[in-house]
């Protein structure tokens, strides 16, 4: 059996193709997203691990194929004999849940934030520069163990279809770029660390495509005449445009490359505008912006530290020592102390997830409210931040200014202008971003996809094509 598989920076989903109810057959066929999570067909993409060494003893438990198992094993020998040793020292019992996902994996870093490991969005750090072999290795595992989760659960609920076959074959969606520089090395590394690790969770054949380019061939069903479209997917990680011609004459052709007239990308998407937010709006009440006793102002370097939880540099920066140290003496030498003090006490509880993570809430609720109070009891009882949508445009400004700038690139590369524009993508249904949209393009009629299923049916669509 073959899927579609949206290993997205802020959820997974996975799709396959149902046949027509009324005969039974391919003809007419549908995509179905299959439930990964509590009905649900999107999974956060999070991991929770009780202790960090023990993914890498999960991910070899999960092997199906001998051969890779057997490489697998031979691969991670310190990290796994770590792994018994770190099980006997905490006394875990070996059937004890040491690994949690999505929804669940959210509820227990809630609940133990300074005990386990804990990991949003792994997709943001796949092609960071200068990666080690030792980061390289842990990230296959982290991506290894997600893939091998959402696998077991979409067979699961194809299963319950009556579809009994295992998924082996499946089209991944990538970005255009993974990361802004370095491009082509970055995308390689990234690629590398997602074939390797479709393979050691059991898919035999994997191919890759555009993020954007699918959400388009998931509209292009709807179409009744050839249009040049704008796709714009604003993911958790990155934003992608594609200029891309469809309709009746295109959506058959065996070869799509001559309709795919221009792209673009960069690591900018809704992480960010997360990210900017808890930057702006919530660090004030952590310090940043505040004076030191001689009247000169704080450095607002390791508070940025903080809520850049998608880059790999700043946290670790904002958990090493020297920042413990630093801290330490900005209490002393503040002229807020107060304030230090509940950055304190987040960076020691392991908080600034959950920060960014209230953030994101925000975000979410302003695309339907004019304001919204963000709740930081967990931080400190009473603690809460009201944030307007006018607030939340101008900290966003930035990043918004980078998506609009890769829509120019894109119709720019392709040399005329669109018929419409598809947009797609979590962020996508931001008032903030919709007007930054329409600013950009003027009259060009504006057209919603499936915010969180566009990608994950494209992709299906496309691996219909290869694998049937």
């Amino acid at each position: 059996m073959f899927s579609g598989f949206d290993y997205g920076t802020s959820n997974c989903a996975m799709g396959i193709i149902t046949p027509n109810v009324s005969t039974n057959t391919a003809t007419n066929s549908k995509v179905h997203l299959l439930a990964l999570e509590q009905g649900k067909a999107f999974m956060p993409s999070t991991l929770y691990a009780l202790e960090r060494e023990l993914i890498c003893e999960q991910v070899a438990l999960a092997i199906q194929q001998a051969g890779i198992k057997q490489e697998f094993l031979t691969l991670r020998s310190k990290s796994l004999a770590q792994a018994r040793r770190i099980r006997q020292q905490e006394s875990l019992d070996a059937s004890e849940q040491s690994l949690f996902f999505g929804r669940a994996a959210f509820e227990e870093y809630y609940d133990f934030p300074e005990e386990g490991y804990f990991v949003k969005s792994p997709k943001s750090f796949l092609g960071a520069s200068g990666l080690r072999p030792e980061q390289v290795f842990f990230f296959e595992d982290i991506v290894t163990a997600m893939m091998q989760n959402v696998k077991r659960q979409a067979e699961k609920s194809a299963a319950a279809m009556g579809h009994t076959q295992s998924i082996e074959h499946t089209v991944i969606g990538r970005p255009v770029n993974f990361q802004g520089l370095n491009a082509e090395q970055s995308n390689k590394q990234a690629i590398d660390i997602l074939t390797v690790a479709a393979k050691r969770a059991g898919f035999k054949s994997v191919e890759f495509l555009y993020e954007p380019i699918a959400a388009g061939l998931n509209f292009e069903s709807d179409l009744t005449t050839d249009k040049t479209v704008l796709v714009v997917d604003i993911g958790g990680g990155t934003t992608d445009c594609a200029m891309v011609r469809m309709g009746p004459n295109h959506k058959n052709k065996e070869q799509r490359q001559q309709d795919f007239i221009g792209h673009s990308g960069e690591r900018v998407g809704g992480n960010d505008l997360d990210i900017q937010l808890a930057g702006s709006s919530l660090m004030p009440l952590f310090g940043m912006g505040s004076e030191l006793k001689n009247g000169k102002p704080v450095s607002t370097k390791t508070f940025l530290d903080a809520v850049a939880t998608n880059d790999i540099s700043a946290q670790s920066n904002f958990n090493s020592l020297q920042t413990e140290l630093y801290l330490d003496q900005l209490v002393r030498d503040s002229a807020a102390p107060e304030l230090i003090k509940r950055f304190v006490k987040l960076r020691d509880d392991k908080q600034n997830h959950h920060l960014v993570r209230s953030s994101e809430q925000c975000k979410i609720e302003l695309s339907s409210s004019d304001a919204h109070s963000v709740d930081l009891s967990f931080i400190e009882k009473g603690l809460a931040e009201n944030i307007s949508r006018e607030l939340f445009a101008e900290a966003v400004r930035r990043p918004i200014e980078k998506m609009a700038a890769l829509m120019d690139e894109a119709i720019q590369q392709a040399g005329c202008k669109p018929d419409l524009v598809y947009v797609t993508g979590g962020s996508g249904q931001s008032p903030t971003i919709r007007q930054a949209i329409k600013e950009k393009i003027g009259e060009v009629e504006v057209v919603d996809g499936d915010h969180f299923g566009s990608v994950a049916s494209g992709l299906t669509v496309w691996a219909e094509r290869l694998f049937s």
